[in-house]
């Protein structure tokens, strides 16, 4: 290992080798107390040393890092308290996920680390959302985002890196090739010859750094980053390193040839960096020895603390009160001046509002900007609000979602919009397991709202008319907000954008440009969890949302003998079960409309609670309505047939003459 190319002081060569040696050290005890079963699992990074310490000694303090499972000297070297991190991989109350998450799988705002979760990808386009928010804000800084070789062939690499480079977003993509994912070698990952390249058809600056060689990394990272703070550009890292032990312990390391593990050991950073500052005069023995006695006392004296931490409490009230950030809900009243408008104007209305009231929200789509939008809502915006805040986006629904995240942690406010709701599955990931449990692992606010235009009766198919509320009331997390009327479509989105929660806002488009109410001509706002009752009766409660409460108006409309209670749900998570339960209570019977396709679908939720909680007050079968248990096909008298709208009223009578 060469170190004399380096013109860097001799305090910070001592510095390096100490914030190396204390991981090491930590590891090494953390390996110990494994086999005794004090801790569960453990990720090793033993030998790699080098790349998460000189990252992080070259950043500085205030910028943003998001590293993986094997970089422990990420964490040491911003001088998180040992205590924490020890309890953290115990699940105890003071680790930073109060036992709900393990490893390395959590973020602190106050040492300025956002962890991983095991799904890896997620987190480049986290970076890119942080570095956007700091570019907006003019503050120069760079945010470092580490992934291994394996993760480099998922999507969200490529989504990440694609939008990096296209928003000149200054962001270190550091790639730690350690040779193996679990136990596939790189050359059954990829057939480039080194994964550097992969930043050529980005356009990008990329670079290959010897990765167990403290000064290089920590000279060529410091060297890049002065640079990036006053010429924002995203850079492609790729360091060369190799894993000395297991994926995880449990998995061990027979599949490596010995012949490798031999070569690299004798690259290991630490022994080779001692050895050096031992030749140079830089570190004596007894400085040595002075500097493992401290480290040993650090690391015993922390871990008594967090082993005489008593366990977790059981707490289920608290449990399910974490899950979301807590939001007070403050009124704005509408004012009596009204305009008669249409559903898609009164959301528009609502977003024009709600990017005067908030300077921090960042608008993010396809076609968004100049264009306006696939359905027109943002016309306009860029005129009003400029480029920077009303964004075109690459089609990359995963890295759009994680940069939301990313803008959250960073201070601002994002919406996003999916072009279709159906394209939210090209966007899955980030939304079920980034955005939805974010705050239930470590406590963080998650300030975004994900537009869905859904919906059927448009003659536009399978894969452009789903209506897949169900995909995500399903995730603890979430809400899902689903209007049916103008008016409550504009008060709602206003509670969405204040709301430091992820909110997945359904907009129906078959009711865009046909549904038409007077609206209020100020900013105003509705509650989310209260539904609406659009009609009473005695005689059975109706219960829609969406679409499926104008085809009940119709049908009541035109059977004037029922006498129904009609509920427009307005939100689904949360669900106003309290007014259901009510209505049940007074007519004793209770049927549920829904568009979406019958089975697991939300209809099927109402009913079992129900059942469970009003069964003594049912004077007959609960009913469900929905559409067809296929796809949604394009022909209009498919379609037709696929809805239940016509259904309903059949069904309807029924349950009345039960």
């Amino acid at each position: 290992m060469d170190y004399s190319n380096f013109q860097i002081a001799d305090d910070i060569k001592l510095k390096l080798y100490t914030a190396m040696l204390k991981p090491r050290m930590i590891e090494e005890k953390m390996l110990i107390l494994l086999r005794q079963g004090k801790i569960s699992k453990w990720f090793s990074g033993i030998g790699q040393e080098a790349i998460s310490v000189g990252i992080a000694t070259a950043l500085e303090s205030d910028e943003y890092i998001l590293p993986m499972h094997r970089n422990l000297g990420v964490f040491t070297t911003r001088s998180i308290p040992l205590y924490r991190l020890f309890a953290q991989w115990q699940g105890k109350e003071s680790g930073f996920t109060k036992g709900r998450d393990r490893s390395f799988h959590f973020g602190t705002q106050e040492y300025k680390i956002i962890g991983m979760i095991s799904h890896l990808g997620p987190q480049l386009g986290v970076a890119d959302g942080i570095a956007l928010a700091h570019k907006l804000r003019k503050e120069q800084k760079v945010t470092a985002v580490f992934t291994g070789e394996g993760a480099t062939s998922e999507g969200d690499f490529h989504e990440a890196l694609n939008v990096a480079a296209v928003w000149d977003l200054p962001v270190l993509f550091c790639i730690e090739n350690n040779g193996y994912g679990l136990s596939t070698p790189t050359d059954e990952q990829f057939k480039c010859k080194d994964l550097a390249d992969k930043g050529i058809g980005y356009g990008m600056e990329s670079h290959i750094i010897e990765g167990n060689n403290i000064l290089e990394v920590y000279t060529k990272v410091d060297e890049l980053c002065v640079d990036m703070r006053k010429n924002p550009r995203p850079v492609l890292l790729e360091f060369k390193t190799f894993r000395m032990r297991g994926h995880e312990e449990a998995s061990g390391t027979k599949y490596v040839p010995q012949n490798l593990m031999d070569t690299w050991a004798e690259k290991d950073p630490l022994d080779n960096y001692s050895a050096y500052l031992r030749e140079t005069g830089l570190l004596s023995e007894t400085a040595e020895q002075d500097y493992r006695e401290a480290i040993t006392e650090e690391i015993e004296l922390n871990l008594q603390k967090a082993f005489d931490e008593a366990p977790i409490t059981v707490d289920v009230t608290k449990e399910l009160n974490e899950v979301y950030y807590d939001f007070e809900y403050q009124e704005v009243k509408p004012v009596i001046h009204k305009k008669n408008i249409r559903l898609i104007d009164a959301i528009s209305d609502g977003f024009r509002g709600a990017m005067e009231k908030h300077d921090n929200l960042v608008i993010m789509g396809q076609d968004v900007a100049e264009y306006g939008g696939v359905f027109k809502i943002t016309e306009g915006f860029v005129e009003a609000f400029g480029k920077e805040r009303v964004r075109n986006t690459p089609i990359c629904e995963s890295a759009i979602v994680s940069a939301a995240m990313g803008l959250s942690i960073n201070g601002m406010k994002a919406v996003m919009e999916m072009q279709f709701a159906d394209f939210a599955s090209s966007g899955f990931n980030p939304i079920v397991n980034y955005l939805a449990k974010t705050h239930y692992r470590w406590g963080e606010k998650v300030d975004v709202v994900i537009r869905m235009p859904c919906g059927g009766g448009v003659a536009a198919g399978p894969f452009h008319s789903q209506t897949n509320e169900a995909w995500f009331t399903k995730t603890p997390g979430l809400k899902v907000v689903y209007p049916a009327f103008p008016e409550d479509a504009k008060g709602l989105l206003a509670t969405a954008i204040d709301d430091p929660n992820p909110v997945l806002f359904f907009e129906h488009k078959g009711l865009y440009r046909s549904v038409y109410q007077d609206v209020p001509t100020n900013a105003y706002n509705l509650p989310f969890g209260k539904a609406n009752l659009l009609k009473e009766g005695s005689e059975i409660t109706i219960v829609s949302y969406g679409a499926g409460v104008h085809w009940a108006l119709g049908t009541l409309n035109e059977l004037t003998e029922i006498k129904a209670d009609l509920l427009d749900l307005r939100t689904l998570q949360p669900l106003d079960m309290e007014s259901i339960y009510a209505s049940v209570k007074k007519t004793g019977k209770l049927i549920i409309l829904q568009e979406d396709s019958l089975f697991g679908g939300v209809a099927s939720d109402i009913s079992a609670l129900v059942m469970e909680n009003c069964f003594e007050y049912l004077d007959g079968p609960i009913k469900r309505v929905a559409s067809l248990e296929t796809p949604i096909p394009f022909n209009a008298d498919l379609e037709k047939n696929y809805l239940p709208k016509d259904r309903f009223q059949k069904e309807l009578k029924e349950l009345i003459a039960y």
